[in-house]
């Protein structure tokens, strides 16, 4: 996300927080934009798409894309990081787009009606309420994954979406890799038989995160405006701009960080919705640190139809390349991070058939983007519906090892049955006023 430079005045007793979560922005906004170049067209063609980018970390990379498509103009830069705002707009203008208006709150971007697109690539406690907002100011939008912060999020972002009629669509983006969809058509036509299991990994070498201690709010950043519908905590130094990943109350560890890529694969190729059983284990097993969430973690999914699935997460001890496989009565199929496919016969490792690819990054953009000019907002490859299903086994994944329960679910809607500990993790608080409302 996007704000605060060091002249400008501090927005925390300034913002109208009930009017913030209704959408009911101003051109009050406008006191905290900081521009960079030339003033924005207003006679664009009915073609071009303009797009607004919230969080210029993995935003930047995004709003690259973006701009490198015929027809569509990144109008808008906004990170509570002014630094980090300038560095996204600079670089936009670099690669040959027009210089976008750089700015602190990224209301701006909801204010201006020229712009058709909203990026959320903000943290995650950010994706769902950014998510309602823009689909209540008429905003298309492109949600980082995992695409809400607990279970009601999505829900309420599915309600969003088909209110407003809006396109929304969820960044896994190898739902568009035109390698992986050749392979799953041939999954389910039966090259490996009947598919019952897929398993996932992810391996990583992350360090500690060491003790954080309370501290003054940067200059640079606006903190009130990055915590948003989060209940307010104080400033600690080693939490922003990536670690809050390993706390709950902005995270989602590294199931939701990483884990959502893999098993969102593991559901399409199984062609499932929502699971009957959880169970997880794990912990922080690494490092004595501040980190919440486990480094270490494994989960298992059952579904109807006799088919499951599981997860092994290792955050701080990488020693393997794979990433997801299916194993069928008649073989396997494993894909690799970057989108290549293989198909092995029976129970041996005598490849049988390779399908060469990619992760579908670009693909997914335009896939999106197209939805948006044929006016067709559900003809998205991972439109929020899905987006939400695979984000949820992330929740329950979750769910299950804080609560260290086996969840059973109903297949109808994914919800927990017979555990009112672990349904009181179906929601969050928020920061009064900030409630995310449809």
């Amino acid at each position: 996300m996007a704000n605060t430079e060091k002249e400008e005045p501090d927005m925390t007793d300034s913002l109208n927080r009930r009017q913030f979560v209704k959408g009911a922005t101003t051109a009050a906004a406008a006191g905290y934009v900081v521009k960079t170049g030339v003033a924005l067209a207003q006679d664009a063609p009915s073609s071009r798409v303009r797009v607004g980018v919230m969080g210029l970390s993995r935003g930047k990379s995004l709003a690259l894309t973006f701009g490198g498509r015929s027809g569509v103009e990144v109008a808008c830069a906004a990170d509570v990081d002014i630094n980090r705002a300038k560095a996204g707009g600079a670089a936009i203008e670099k690669a040959g787009g027009k210089a976008p208006e750089v700015v602190q709150d990224f209301r701006r971007i909801l204010d201006n009606k020229d712009i058709d697109v909203l990026v959320c690539a903000a943290p995650n406690h950010w994706h769902a309420p950014a998510t309602i907002l823009g689909c209540a100011a008429g905003k298309h939008v492109y949600v980082e994954k995992p695409c809400s912060h607990n279970p009601n999020e999505g829900e309420l972002m599915i309600k969003a979406a088909r209110k407003h009629n809006r396109a929304v669509q969820m960044g896994t983006q190898r739902r568009s890799s035109p390698s992986i969809t050749e392979a799953m058509q041939l999954l389910w036509d039966g090259e490996i038989g009947r598919v019952y299991h897929a398993n996932s990994w992810y391996g990583n070498a992350r360090g500690p995160i060491g003790k954080g201690l309370a501290a003054p709010v940067p200059d640079f950043l606006q903190y009130d405006q990055w915590q948003g519908p989060a209940p307010r905590v104080a400033y600690y130094d080693n939490r922003i701009h990536y670690n809050w990943h390993w706390f709950w109350h902005w995270g989602n560890g590294e199931l939701g960080n990483n884990g959502i890529h893999a098993l969102d694969l593991c559901r399409w190729g199984l062609q499932v919705d929502y699971p009957n059983r959880i169970v997880s284990a794990g912990g922080r097993y690494r490092f004595d640190d501040d980190q919440q969430t486990p480094d270490t973690h494994n989960v298992a999914f059952e579904f109807e139809g006799r088919k499951s699935m599981a997860w092994d997460g290792m955050s701080c001890n990488r020693h393997r390349n794979d990433f997801v496989t299916f194993y069928g009565e008649d073989g396997a199929m494993s894909i690799d991070g970057g989108g290549n496919c293989t198909f092995y016969a029976g129970a041996t490792d005598k490849v049988k058939k390779e399908v060469k690819g990619n992760k579908g990054d670009v693909e997914h953009i335009e896939n999106f983007v197209a939805a948006i000019r044929n006016d067709k907002p559900l003809e998205l490859n991972q439109e929020i519906l899905s987006g939400h299903k695979s984000t949820l086994l992330c929740h329950l994944g979750n769910i299950a090892h804080r609560t260290g329960r086996t969840l059973n679910c109903s297949t109808e809607d994914g919800h927990i049955i017979g555990d009112d500990k672990a349904m009181k993790l179906w929601q969050r608080d928020y920061e009064p006023g900030w409630e995310p409302q449809v």
